[in-house]
């Protein structure tokens, strides 16, 4: 699998949260078909737990146990490669029955047990970058995977903290992590929030996912993360920046449309 994420453009979507099994096969389905029409490849996402929600109160998912078994059940009926977010270290031996790979959320970036753990499965292992890093220094995370004994690695970019409640993208940190020789992921649409800016929750504005997927595939990266539902306003966790399950495939249309324009290298 890892071979064809560096030859091939590829899609990781979803629902920011698994809600039900019933919308993740809505969602999942529907956004293979839109995906492989285009000639990408597609990667299914849901998290089993939300573990850093805003607030104690907001919900977290079907939980790591059925979970697991949410994701086998997609993965083996739909026959698409799956995805899913893990905040403890032991959740990656489970975890790695049904994701073919395990990402390590951003917050998370900067803890080696659970790099280690993640590495050691043998799966893919996403390390999406920390709000609060630098491009350069994501070399550190890639080097415990590596020095863990994996070399199958994506870095995700997903947007700056600056200020409160508010994100920005630099798009050199997708030239600079371009040195760290993996494929990269532009994270559309958790780029576009606006954390814990909603009384308790995040908010965002999805009206700028166009705009970020454009630049993106104008940078000419590798991979593309977007979160999908088909209610986004009535979804439990990133409603604001999620695509409309219905609007999918006009933003797969930007990146068809600019990402086979290359770059010249400068120096």
């Amino acid at each position: 699998m890892y071979d064809l994420l560096k030859s091939k453009t590829f899609i990781i979507a979803g629902p920011c949260v698994m809600e039900s099994v019933e919308n993740m096969f809505l969602i999942a389905e529907k956004c293979r078909l839109e995906v492989e029409k285009r000639g990408f490849t597609y990667i299914f996402k849901a998290s089993f737990d939300k573990a850093n929600r805003t607030a104690a109160s907001a919900f977290r998912g079907l939980g790591l146990e059925a979970g697991i078994a949410a994701l086998k059940e997609i993965k083996e009926k739909l026959g698409v490669y799956t995805t899913t977010d893990i905040h403890e270290s032991y959740q990656a031996d489970s975890v790695c029955e049904a994701a073919d790979i395990i990402q390590i959320p951003a917050f998370l970036a900067r803890q080696t047990d659970l790099l280690i753990a993640a590495a050691r499965t043998g799966r893919v292992v996403n390390i999406k970058k920390a709000q609060f890093m630098s491009a350069k220094d994501m070399r550190y995370p890639v080097e415990k995977v590596r020095q863990a004994g994996n070399g199958k690695i994506i870095v995700t970019e997903r947007g700056t903290i600056f200020g409160y409640n508010n994100l920005v993208v630099d798009f050199r940190n997708l030239a600079d992590m371009k040195e760290l020789g993996v494929p990269r992921v532009m994270d559309v649409t958790h780029s576009i929030q606006k954390p814990g800016a909603s009384d308790g929750a995040s908010g965002g504005d999805r009206k700028y996912a166009p705009y970020l997927t454009a630049a993106a595939a104008a940078v000419g990266v590798e991979g593309y993360f977007f979160e999908v539902h088909p209610e986004p306003d009535k979804a439990l966790s990133d409603g604001p920046n999620s695509i409309p399950l219905d609007r999918f495939a006009e933003i797969l249309d930007i990146i068809k449309t600019l990402g086979d324009c290359p770059l010249p290298q400068l120096s």
